[in-house]
């Protein structure tokens, strides 16, 4: 039995996950949660094993939802195979159960299990700074320099290399294109009130969704992102993209064009290190909905007028689109990897953290719905799905 568990989520609702909010240093204390050291560790009262099922017995309630990613550690004797990561089939308050493929019986060792992290690596540190990198071989391992000195938004650029904090080259986005670099919102004012946030990703790129309005959590907020994407060149080495604000916006209402739930041929931009070419540097290229060409606005609100309805009436179904990178008046460059966009009228049919049940090419995964349209509204005003099952291609 091979379960995948290369795509992991979390949440902010999660037990012990790191508080994002209004202060200096919150959004790497959660990018070091999610990316790098995992949270919530549990100790396991019991494990035993039955038809295919382990189920680990706890006292409480723990981090692990279902379809979640944890890591298990300390299992001795013949079930130590089961040490390291494992998919969530089903938590409750008193325990968690995932498939396994021992015989019947009961688990030995000094258990413990956490929210597994997606194994990226934490290269450098400053004054209220941190730089991540993805460790798989695989991808373009480009660097993500976040600085976290500001109350309300992290300030962050993409770098082809960095020998430092606060030394790299290849910046995207340049400080021609925007200075100081792209902003992640927090909150709408500085203080200690929690944020939803919403995190999925695997070890090559993630997206992360902030809600920075403290009440009606999760209603919206705005998807940014890093990561490599699947170009469409072969042996692409700079299909790397930073989706991230062009100025401050944590406090505004109204749609964001750079966020990842946006459809916009004619404005919005994310940041690339360089051409398809792999000359010059960074491109402020365009991002959109590759099938059914809606007119531009926010995923969930916009329809095509392919497809007008939601649901669609033939096939009672939702109708999904992957999301592309455009270089303008040159290329289509490639995918984003695990997002799509709904191309129909439909964000008032799911609330946050939804899962449906994919059909078609997508059979047998899981997509979570995140709300989305502005950083601080607190209606519903979009919404688009991230694959929490993967793998991403």
């Amino acid at each position: 039995m091979t379960v995948s568990t290369s795509v992991k989520w979390a949440v902010s609702s999660m037990l012990g996950a790191p508080v994002l909010n209004g202060t200096a240093g919150s959004m790497i204390a959660v990018l070091d949660a999610f990316l790098v050291t995992g949270f919530g560790n549990k100790a396991v009262d019991s494990a035993q094993v039955t038809d295919g099922i382990c189920r680990l017995a706890i006292t409480g309630t723990s981090a692990a939802l279902d379809h979640s990613v944890i890591v298990l550690v300390g299992v001795t004797g013949g079930g130590a195979v089961l040490n390291g990561e494992q998919r969530v089939k089903a938590a409750t308050a008193n325990h968690v159960e995932f498939a396994c493929d021992l015989p019947d019986g009961s688990l030995t060792g000094n258990i413990t299990f956490k929210i597994a992290p997606l194994g990226w690596e934490k290269v450098f540190t400053g004054a209220s700074v941190a730089v991540y990198r993805s460790q798989d071989p695989s991808g373009t391992r480009m660097y993500l320099r976040v600085d976290d000195s500001s109350a309300i938004s992290a300030r962050v650029v993409g770098y082809e290399d960095m020998s430092g904090a606060n030394t790299g080259v290849g910046a995207f986005p340049t400080s021609a294109q925007v200075v100081g670099g792209g902003y992640w919102p927090k909150a709408t004012a500085a203080g200690v009130e929690s944020r939803a946030w919403t995190f999925v990703g695997d070890r090559r790129s993630f997206a992360l969704h902030v809600h920075t309005a403290s009440t009606s959590k999760g209603a919206s907020g705005c998807v940014w992102g890093f990561g490599d994407f699947a170009s469409l060149r072969s042996g692409d080495a700079y299909s790397c993209a930073l989706f991230c604000a062009s100025a401050e916006v944590a406090a505004l209402t109204s749609a964001q064009t750079n966020a990842l739930e946006y459809s916009g041929a004619s404005v919005g931009a994310v940041y690339l290190p360089r051409s398809f070419t792999g000359l010059g540097s960074a491109v402020a290229a365009r991002h959109g909905s590759e099938s059914f060409a809606p007119a531009d606005g926010v995923a969930g609100t916009v329809a095509s007028v392919a497809v007008p309805q939601y649901p669609n009436g033939a096939g009672n179904s939702l109708v999904l689109s992957q999301k592309v990178l455009v270089e303008p008046s040159i290329a289509l460059r490639g995918r984003v990897r695990g997002v799509h966009l709904p191309v129909q009228a439909c964000h008032a049919a799911f609330a946050w953290l939804d899962m449906v049940d994919a059909a078609g090419d997508l059979a047998g995964r899981k997509l979570l719905a995140v709300k989305c349209g502005s950083p601080a509204g607190t209606a519903s005003q979009g919404v688009l799905f991230l694959d929490i099952t993967g793998p991403w291609s």
